[in-house]
């Protein structure tokens, strides 16, 4: 089934199908997944290639995958995740280049990331008077939605660094910290169903400095508290899991919103 053709300005504020999936235990097992892959393959990138080559080599692969992702009026599981995975590769080089190639501390760029992902969640508000994930219906209301994700996965990767390097919790460390912090809106949800939107955006973030600090963990060498097994390897084995989970759901549709079911099933 073709997808219609629309004016720019129209599209820009014409409702279309959710865009995002439904949120599941797999969405969550995957986007730790991919914020693992994505700072694993950032460093791989980075060390192999030199910041000034993998810099812009990650900004166009997620170019493209953004815009492929805004290209459809709908949720598509392949395209969707593809662009977390962009998203998570090029999140990471952001935050690194303001430590790396600015020498900017991490203190201070999980400060400006965090500043300006409320300012993103402010101007969100304002506009759509909500951040409901399962509001993300219109290309407006996706460029708020992906603004934050970018966001958050840059904020993660400097309090992942954060917690590990200035703070000297090493990789070990922040991973039991942030696993015991993203707990924290998982008992919230499950005791109460109020403030969703609150605790999902909060595990959200922390899913980034959680994911990266276990893919650092098994990468980085024993030197520096971790299991040696490079970034290479890392890189491949969690691109294979990613693969495997997002075909699951390709497949069975278990993370299409209920909303959009009757579309899918309709095409």
């Amino acid at each position: 089934m073709s997808e219609p053709q629309l004016s720019g300005r129209h599209r820009f504020s014409t409702p279309m199908g959710i865009k995002v999936p439904e949120i599941t235990v797999a969405f969550w097992v995957i986007k730790v997944l991919t914020t693992g892959m994505g700072e694993a393959a950032s460093d791989y990138l980075v060390k192999r290639l030199g910041g000034p080559v993998s810099v812009p080599i990650g900004f166009v692969a997620f170019a493209v995958a953004i815009a492929w992702q805004f290209s459809r009026r709908r949720f598509y599981t392949w395209t969707y995740w593809l662009a977390v995975v962009m998203v998570s590769v090029f999140g990471t080089m952001a935050a690194d280049v303001l430590h790396i190639g600015l020498h900017i501390p991490y203190f201070a760029s999980t400060l400006f990331y965090a500043v300006v992902l409320t300012a993103v969640f402010i101007l969100w508000q304002r506009s759509e008077k909500t951040l409901s994930i399962h509001s993300i219906n219109t290309t407006r209301r996706e460029f708020f939605y992906w603004s934050a994700v970018l966001t958050t996965f840059a904020l993660g990767t400097a309090a992942g660094d954060l917690t590990a390097r200035t703070l000297h919790l090493r990789y070990a460390g922040s991973t039991f910290l942030f696993a015991a912090l993203i707990a924290i809106p998982a008992l919230a949800y499950w005791k109460t169903k109020a403030h969703h939107v609150f605790y999902f955006w909060f595990a959200y973030v922390i899913t980034r400095p959680l994911g990266a600090s276990m893919a650092d963990y098994l990468a980085v060498s024993h030197v520096r508290g971790g299991l040696n097994w490079g970034y290479g390897p890392v890189t491949i084995a969690w691109s294979v899991l990613i693969v495997l989970a997002v075909a699951y759901l390709a497949i069975s549709h278990n993370d299409v919103q209920r909303s959009s079911r009757t579309e899918l099933l309709n095409d």
